[in-house]
């Protein structure tokens, strides 16, 4: 893949260069509560516009139907770019309209706007070559340089992603070249022992890079909602409990793959759970219950790992050469259900190894819970393109970045 630098060097100044960023941010209304997707392509963008360019930044945000929705506009996001870049941020109100072109043809070199949400167009995400392509070719018409950096949507086969990089010259963005960089280093290049954490809520989420990765890994430890199908598996009450009955075959050839490895497959030992699901916006006390994972109330839900399973988890850390967390050990947006995740990002911290968060919801875990991102080997933007990148998978939009 060409790098920015190259692309710079070959000389960029006029030229007006179309950044496909991912801007996926969480919104309250209009409030941003993480702007982590947004801070880690604000280089690229400065390189570009230091370098005289006309930039145009475009992303997706949130699900959209294919048609402008005011909740998903990406006008916020706008205003916290502009703030991290420390210049005005020119903004479109449609993606290729009237709004586009006039904001596009107004640029002065060394100048940055943002188009309105991508998926406004229902081009964008069509399964249709066509469809997808006559997206990709109004796109195209506003550009003459195409640089791809938005590595949460790689893996996506959509018109900005995959398309519109065959319509233009194009590069890498530096933070796909750092994701991808990292990325190598949990498939090619890895450090032992290599322990890998997964959360989250669902096992059929995560069945592919355990696959993958039950032919790689040393340990793999596992909490989340995800865990009490495992639970269930070996036979063990989970109450009412994430469960998806389906997956439990397939949780068990997993378990039974690891011990003919010799992979240690590490489950909870004991819960932290409630008749009730807390109530993520006032924060009430939950007062739950501590149980072992093996003896959890019919009546009752595990919504985080207990103390002795985050002290297991630390040890299983402690000595890693290598680690890729993806997922949070439980509701860590409510405090009574926050220490398992705590634990395990503090347990990252403080392994000697190369330390890897895949993203999503462990990435937003991070900074919620008040760690420092520069402590960690790397925080990935791109949960789902990570998971896909180390299940072995042919990524759309990296493909198309590469000559």
């Amino acid at each position: 893949m060409k790098t920015i630098d190259e692309l710079i060097q070959s000389g960029v100044e006029g030229k007006r260069i179309f950044v496909r960023a991912d801007l996926n941010v969480p919104l309250e209304g209009t409030t941003i509560t993480d702007d982590g997707r947004i801070r880690a392509v604000a280089p690229t963008i400065k390189k570009l516009a230091a370098a005289g360019a006309k930039v145009i930044v475009a992303s997706h945000l949130g699900r959209p139907k294919g048609a402008p929705d005011p909740r998903f506009s990406l006008a916020p996001a706008a205003v916290r770019l502009g703030e991290i870049l420390g210049t005005n941020v020119s903004f479109a109100t449609d993606t290729v309209g009237d709004s586009a072109k006039a904001t596009v043809a107004a640029l002065g070199n060394g100048e940055v706007t943002l188009l309105e949400n991508l998926r406004f167009n229902a081009g964008e995400t069509s399964k249709d070559d066509a469809e997808r392509g006559a997206f990709a070719d109004a796109l195209a018409s506003l550009a003459d340089l195409y640089v791809g950096d938005g590595f949460g949507a790689v893996h996506r086969k959509h018109a900005s992603v995959f398309d519109l990089p065959a319509r233009l010259p194009h590069a890498a963005g530096d933070l796909i070249a750092t994701e991808v960089g990292v990325l190598k280093k949990l498939t090619d290049e890895v450090g032992r022992p290599y322990v890998v954490v997964l959360g989250g809520a669902k096992v059929s989420d995560k069945l592919g890079v355990i696959d993958h990765l039950l032919e790689k890994a040393d340990r793999i430890l596992v909490g989340g909602g995800m865990a009490y199908t495992f639970l269930k598996a070996k036979g063990h009450e989970v109450g009412i409990s994430l469960l998806q009955e389906d997956q439990i075959p397939a949780c068990l050839e997993y378990l039974a793959r690891a011990e003919k490895r010799g992979v240690e497959f590490v489950l909870p030992v004991d819960v932290l759970v409630s008749a009730d699901f807390p109530d993520l916006k006032d924060k009430t006390p939950a007062n739950p219950d501590l149980v072992a994972s093996d003896a959890i109330p019919a009546d009752k839900e595990g919504l985080d790992i207990g103390p002795k399973t985050r002290e297991l988890y630390a040890s299983k850390l402690a000595d890693a050469g290598t680690v890729f967390w993806n997922g949070p050990m439980g509701v860590f947006e409510h405090p009574d259900y926050a220490n398992g995740t705590k634990a395990v990002a503090q347990a990252l911290l403080d392994s000697p190894g190369f330390t890897v968060v895949g993203g999503g919801d462990s990435a937003a875990a991070v900074r919620i819970l008040g760690f420092d991102e520069n402590a960690f080997g790397h925080i990935s933007t791109g949960g789902g393109a990570s998971l896909e990148y180390l299940e072995g998978k042919t990524l759309p939009g990296l493909a198309a970045l590469e000559d």
